[in-house]
C-alpha cells in the first residue's frame, strides 16, 4: 500500500497546480502561511517549508512586509559567460528538448562569410535548432561552424549533446561576442517558437573563438515573453 506524501510534499503540489495551471500569474500573492497551515491542518512550521522549497527552486519570491508572490519564471541566459542550454533549463528543474530543422553544409554568403570569417562559398556546417523547456519553444539557434576546427559537428548526435557541448568538447571557448536587439520575426520563425508575428523576440548575435580561431557564428532568437538576458558585472574597489 503507498503512503501519502509528507504533509509539506502535499502543500507544495496545491501550490504549484495553481501556478503551472495559470490560475496564478506571475505577481500573484499566495495565501499566507498562517491559512496554509489551517487549510491543510498542519504546524506553520511545515507551511513555511513547503514555501520555502519553492521560493529555493524559484517558484516563489518573498517580500518583506507585503507577503509571498508567484515569480516570472521566464528562462534566463547570461550576456557575459556561454553556457549550455539544456543545463540552464535542467538546472531550473524542467525538462530540456529540442528539434533539428537543418543539419548540413553549405557554402557561405556574404553574411556567414563575413561573421565567420572565411572566404565567400567557402563551405561550412550550418545547424538550426528549436530548443525546448517542457515542451515550450524558448530559442530558435541558428548556428554556422568553421568545419577547419570542428570537423564531426554534423555527424553529432544533437539529441544527446547540443552544439554548444559539441563545440566546447572540440575547441574549448576562450573569447566570446555578442550584440543584442529586439526585433520581430517572419511567420515560418513564428511558427518554429510558436508565437505570433507580433510578438517581440530578442536576437543575439554569438561568435565564439578558440585561441585565435573563430569557430562558429550563431543567431539566437527567443520570445521575448518567455525569455530574459542578464548581465552580471564585477568591479574591483578603488
Amino acid at each position: 500500500m503507498t503512503s501519502a506524501p509528507p504533509l509539506y510534499l502535499q502543500i507544495q503540489q496545491h501550490l504549484l497546480e495553481k501556478i503551472q495551471g495559470g490560475t496564478w500569474q506571475p505577481h500573484h500573492q499566495i495565501p499566507p502561511e498562517e491559512q496554509l497551515a489551517r487549510d491543510f491542518g498542519v504546524s506553520r512550521m511545515t507551511a513555511n517549508k513547503a514555501i520555502r522549497d519553492l521560493v529555493q527552486k524559484g517558484y516563489l519570491k518573498r517580500q518583506p512586509g507585503l507577503g509571498t508572490f508567484v515569480t516570472d519564471r521566464k528562462a534566463e541566459s547570461s550576456l557575459v559567460e556561454v553556457y549550455n542550454i539544456a543545463d540552464e533549463v535542467r538546472f531550473r528543474g524542467h525538462h530540456y528538448s529540442n528539434h533539428v530543422l537543418v543539419c548540413e553544409a553549405i557554402e557561405a554568403d556574404d553574411e556567414v562569410a563575413l561573421r565567420l570569417g572565411v572566404r565567400l562559398g567557402s563551405r561550412v556546417f550550418q545547424t538550426l535548432l528549436v530548443h525546448l523547456e517542457d515542451d515550450t519553444p524558448i530559442q530558435l539557434e541558428n548556428r554556422y561552424v568553421n568545419p577547419r576546427w570542428v570537423p564531426n559537428y554534423l555527424t553529432s548526435d544533437f539529441s544527446l549533446h547540443t552544439p554548444n557541448e559539441v563545440l566546447v568538447a572540440a575547441c574549448p571557448i576562450t573569447d566570446v561576442e555578442h550584440t543584442v536587439e529586439a526585433v520581430l520575426v517572419d511567420q515560418q520563425t513564428a511558427d518554429w517558437l510558436a508565437i505570433d508575428t507580433a510578438t517581440p523576440c530578442l536576437s543575439m548575435v554569438r561568435r565564439t573563438w578558440s585561441g585565435e580561431q573563430l569557430i562558429s557564428y550563431a543567431r539566437l532568437l527567443h520570445p521575448g515573453d518567455r525569455y530574459k538576458l542578464r548581465s552580471s558585472v564585477h568591479r574591483q574597489a578603488s
